[in-house]
């Protein structure tokens, strides 16, 4: 009889649960300022850059100085293709437009080559941004008058300050999770597991061999972050869920990582398929109940030898 995946009460919940808080505490704690400061200074340098070169941003409303400036959506190709110059011209609006959200406001496709070969693309996508334009970072605008020394100071600090605190929140969530896979597979590789390259996986003839296992890939009809061929022939596909906070992690593990267990069961099958979750980070207990409910077997980072004892118990004799 195949072993069953652990199970866990609600009060092994509350205590992996603060377990996982308090290392979440001491990584943010420690995490160093400067990807902040490298970030500010670089959007820093775009910003003032920008402003410059836009006549303090008068050219993008089209307005036009007594020298004859060039309007930027005249020029607006090259501005948005400069290096970093897109982010920098989403963040004059308030709050920020997403690429995704240009991409559909403005019906453009953001790549360089596109907006150089359709200029009237270019221009939608400037006057998307122009829409949402921060009066209060840079009131000169639409007073039609030229900025204090102060207010473009403090426009250029203000623009840079949001970006950089953008890109630092992003690198967290890439980094977080980047960690926590390599620290799975780290962990799959000690207990004697193979890693293999990713494929489509559409079904049981596409898993990987016996103690096995490989990185993101599509299981079925949902991605997952990693794939176990478990050695009593079961699979395991595993999520990798980073949360910053209680919100966040319904999101991320009711959301969608119970979701895709649901998923994966019916396309699957309960006797062949274990769908599980590595945890790092903020969760309600009421959530991981729920999760564990909905038949997501669940694991925590700080804690992995949990998940190679369960791995560990498939194998049969021989193995």
């Amino acid at each position: 009889m195949a072993l069953s995946p652990p199970r866990w009460t609600e009060q092994d919940f509350e205590r992996d649960a603060a377990e996982a808080i308090l290392h979440f505490r001491q990584t943010r704690m420690h995490e160093p300022l400067e990807a902040y400061l490298d970030h500010f200074e670089k959007y820093r340098r775009q910003v003032e850059s920008l402003i410059e070169e836009t006549a303090d941003l008068t050219d993008l409303t089209g307005f036009t100085d007594p020298t004859g400036r060039v309007r930027l959506d005249d020029r607006a190709v090259e501005l948005l293709t400069g290096p970093e110059r897109l982010t920098t011209i989403r963040y004059l609006a308030s709050p920020a437009i997403s690429e995704d959200d240009v991409k559909v406001l403005a019906d453009a496709v953001l790549s360089p080559k596109r907006l150089r070969a359709d200029p009237g693309m270019a221009r939608r996508v400037i006057g998307t941004v122009l829409l949402g334009l921060d009066r209060e970072r840079f009131p000169w605008v639409g007073e039609d008058r030229d900025p204090t020394e102060a207010e473009r100071r403090t426009a250029v600090v203000a623009t840079a300050a949001l970006i950089a605190t953008q890109k630092v929140q992003t690198g967290r969530r890439n980094e977080a999770k980047k960690t926590q896979e390599g620290a799975v597979a780290g962990a799959l590789r000690a207990a004697g597991l193979t890693e293999v390259p990713p494929r489509t996986i559409a079904n049981m003839s596409h898993v990987p061999g016996r103690g096995e296992f490989c990185a993101e890939t599509l299981f079925g009809s949902r991605k997952a972050d990693l794939v176990v061929r478990l050695w009593d022939g079961r699979v395991m596909p595993t999520e990798c869920k980073v949360s910053n906070s209680s919100t966040n992690s319904v999101k991320r593990l009711n959301n969608d990582a119970a979701v895709k267990a649901k998923t994966w069961i019916q396309e699957f099958g309960t006797m062949t398929c274990v769908p599980a979750a590595v945890l790092s980070g903020v969760f309600k207990v009421r959530n991981l109940v729920a999760a564990q409910s909905d038949g997501l077997v669940l694991f925590w980072a700080h804690g992995l030898e949990e998940m190679v004892t369960f791995v560990e118990g498939t194998r049969e004799d021989g193995q």
